[in-house]
């Protein structure tokens, strides 16, 4: 993971200060936007082939790849537009986690598959309590389950987030 630098590259650890961590920390989620911006559209797409090969046995027709990649673009509009709006907002605002906010993708690759015939899979009892519109078991467990490239900074704003919520919480500048 490598140390916390702050998103410019300079290093020195996180700075002193509630202000500086909080600056880095909106440099941190900015990383995290980004990179679920870039991570969205493919990991709709490849969960639709993923379940569409499960089904099927064969790769997804040219029809249903266009309606995967559509549903992906649109997913990485609505979804990064929600992540970005948890992820500037003060951290006591924060009633959830980023990685919740992506788990809501799972919409676009569920109306793909839907609409497509590919039946729902049967699931535990778990999912089924706690992702109850996840009919194909796609939800995320983890960053990297949706991309490898988002295990990091998902990592590193997480730990920032820390930094600022115990910082205020003992009083420090």
């Amino acid at each position: 993971m490598g140390d916390l630098r702050d998103p410019g590259g300079r290093s020195g650890g996180v700075a002193a200060g509630a202000g500086a961590a909080e600056q880095l920390l909106a440099g941190y989620a900015e990383a995290l936007i980004t990179a679920a911006d870039a991570a969205i559209g493919p990991w709709v797409e490849r969960s639709v082939a993923r379940r569409w090969v499960d089904y099927t046995g064969a790769e997804p027709a040219p029809a249903l790849r266009a309606a995967s990649a559509e549903a992906g673009r649109e997913a990485a509009i609505v979804v990064v537009a929600r992540l970005r709006e948890l992820l500037q907002a003060d951290v006591d605002a924060q009633r959830t986690g980023p990685l919740a906010v992506l788990r809501r993708a799972v919409a676009y690759p569920t109306a793909v598959l839907r609409a497509a015939g590919v039946p729902p899979l049967v699931r535990d009892d778990f999912a089924e309590r706690n992702f109850p519109d996840d009919d194909y078991d796609l939800s995320p467990a983890s960053f990297a389950d949706i991309d490898e490239s988002l295990h990091e900074p998902g990592l590193v704003w997480g730990a920032a987030k820390a930094h600022v919520v115990l910082t205020r919480r003992r009083g420090r500048p």
